[in-house]
This record gives structure tokens, sequence and C-alpha cells, in this order.
């Protein structure tokens, strides 16, 4: 089998109204999704994190060297574009574009042997994962105060057992709406906040002692990636758990992670930080490490199909015992019109939990119709 052609699709959706991290309001949500084809037939679907149409640069760029190469041979042709661009890529963009080619060849080989592309990466530690809700961003009007407990309380009521917060507009105010969504969403709800780095260690030090004391399951991206001093202050400081990694990248970047202790749990985006093949090696290095492992997701049903077969694999948090401690799936709840559209059996919750697809490759139908749809111009 060869691959015979590789197509790059940038969409793109109006959103019904903006939303604001700490860093910047989006108005619209696009997607980077890549499409591999093999001379048998075979169709390969994945998806890059980051710049559309920087990460469909990059995924062109490397196409030549990807036709009439076997697809199978994920590692290889992992290493051969690494190699080809390891003086000019080794973190960002080109190893998002990478990733989304990985993540296209795993579907093919699980669609070429017929099993979940999990089954081929050592068989599935699990088959559904519980899921936690990712919203509560800051809108245009309204009090955060209330319209955030709102939106916090329902999720909980979809059933939901872990709700994620940003943070990040500010010291005092963080505090604030921290207490409300805690008291929205009462004491048996895990409750994380996201600051997307939008402090220094002082600040983010000063932010954490003050919500000390409202159980916060982790605290996630305090500081900027290129900081690991500033996390291990941060880390030092806080009996809170400190997350952070979507920022970072392949086994190398995660090497000095892991090796400073910069973090209690590393959240490498399965379409970021090298694909599936990638992935994998990190969470095996984050086991000898005793660092836990979350994956970001933040993307389209086909992001949310990778990420759950990595997720299938991941070891626990905790050595078997009677009380183990599981990896969760980051089910982003905000408004992403392509998300659910461009699969033709989306991905939902049952109660907070979702299944891993069970279907060959990834476990996904991709609408062509919706890739049509919401093609970027």
């Amino acid at each position: 089998m060869k691959i015979t052609n590789v197509r790059t699709h940038v969409l793109e959706a109006s959103l019904s109204q903006p939303f604001a991290y700490s860093r910047a309001w989006y108005s619209t949500r696009m997607a980077m999704i890549v499409e591999i084809e093999t001379d048998e037939g075979l169709i390969g679907w994945g998806e890059c994190y980051g710049p559309a149409w920087i990460t469909s640069a990059v995924v062109k760029t490397v196409t030549p060297w990807l036709i009439g190469m076997d697809p199978l041979r994920t590692d290889f042709l992992w290493q051969e574009v690494y190699a080809r661009l390891r003086d000019h890529g080794q973190k960002g963009v080109v190893i998002e574009g990478l990733s989304g080619i990985d993540i296209a060849l795993w579907d093919i080989k699980g669609k070429r042997f017929g099993m979940p592309a999990y089954q081929l990466m050592g068989g599935a530690l699990r088959t559904e994962v519980q899921a936690y809700a990712t919203g509560l961003y800051r809108r245009e009007s309204g009090d955060p105060l209330q319209y955030l407990a709102e939106e916090a309380a329902g999720y909980v009521a979809e059933g939901f057992k872990a709700v994620k917060l940003k943070v990040g507009f500010g010291v005092e105010q963080d505090v604030a709406v921290t207490r409300a969504v805690r008291a929205a969403i009462g004491p048996d709800i895990a409750l994380m906040v996201d600051a997307n780095h939008a402090y220094d260690a002082t600040a983010a030090i000063r932010l954490g002692r003050m919500i000390e004391d409202q159980d916060i399951r982790w605290f996630e991206e305090p500081v900027p990636p290129e900081d690991l001093a500033g996390y291990r202050e941060v880390k030092a400081a806080l009996s809170i758990p400190v997350a952070g990694g979507e920022c970072e990248f392949t086994r190398f970047g995660f090497r000095d992670v892991l090796v400073s202790r910069a973090m209690d749990i590393i959240q490498p985006d399965t379409c970021a930080a090298g694909g599936l093949s990638e992935c994998k090696k990190i969470s095996d290095m984050a086991v000898a490490f005793g660092t836990r492992y979350n994956p970001h997701v933040w993307g389209t049903g086909i992001a949310i199909a990778a990420s759950l077969q990595l997720l299938a694999v991941l070891p626990a948090h905790t050595p078997p015992s009677l009380s183990v401690a599981e990896p969760m799936l980051e089910f982003d709840r905000t408004e992403h019109p392509i998300r659910q559209a461009l699969l033709a059996e989306p991905i939902e919750h049952v109660g907070g939990m979702v299944r891993v697809p069970e279907g060959p490759g990834l476990g996904i139908e991709v609408d062509r119709a919706a890739l049509a749809h919401f093609a970027a111009r």
C-alpha cells in the first residue's frame, strides 16, 4: 500500500456571540483537517491544532516526501519528516502539521487491519473515559459572577463531575469568579482553573494561595510555557497541583519538563505535540517520572476521536489498587459549529462519560458535505 495523495481542509465558522479567554477574543472557530489517500482506497483523517492556514502550508510542504510511501510505517515517516525539518521546526507549527499527518496515518493503519487504533497501540485499558466540561469563558455583556455560575451549574446538571474555569483576568476578579463557581457546583464536583499563561510566577502564586481553600483539582498554565523555573516556583508554593504542556512539543520538549519536575500534570495536545505516535512515547516517559497525563483537546470531532484513542491506552495516574485515579477527557462545551457537524455520528457524553470509538482507525466517519460547507475562503 502506498500514499497517493495528501489534502488539507481549512475550515471556518462564525460564532453567534464572541467569547474570551485571558489573552484574546474568539468570534470564529477554525480547524485544519488532513486527508491522506492510498492506492488501496483507504483514507485517513487527522487534525492539526494551531493556526489553520500555517499548518496547512506545513502539510503541503512535506506532502512530496509522503507520496509513494507505505502509510503503515508510522514511526519511520514521523522520523523522516522530523529529521528533514529538525533545523527549523523542533517545536510549534511544524510539529502541529506533523501531528495531523501522523493521526491520519494511524487512521489508515487501523482501517487496514480492521481494528481501532488503540488496539494497535497495545490494547485498551479502558473503553470509556470520564470527561470534564471546558467552558466558562467570558462574554461581552453580563455579570461573570452570575453567568459563569449558571453555566457551571448547567454542566453539573448534564452529569459532568468536573468543570474547568478560565481565569487570568486579574487576581481579585479570578478569586471572585472561582468562589462563585464553586458555590454553584457544590463541594463534590471537581473544579480546575486555567490561566492560559496570563501571569508571572508572583501573580500566579498570589492567586493560587487565595483560592487554595476552594479545593482546586489543578491550576493550568499559570505562567508562560517557556518559564519552567516559574512553573517550579508556583508548584513549590502551592498545594494545588500545577498543570501545563499544551504549548510543548515532542518527547524532547517533554523530557525537559519531566526532568525538571516543573509540572504535576502534563497536557500534551495529540493534534499538536506529535500525533498518536509521539504522544504514546510521551505518556510512557510520564509514567517513568511519576507525572500525570491528561491530554489537552481543542478541536473538532476528529481531535476528540484521536484523543480518545490515546486515552484508551494511557496508563492510570496511580498504580493498580482499590482506588485508581484515571486520566480524563477534556470535552469542549463552547460553541463550535464545525465540531459535531464534521462527523456522521458525533461523539457525545452520557452523564459525563464518553465511550472510546470502537470502529477501525479513529472509529469515525467524516461528513464530506460538512467539509464543503465550512471550507474557509
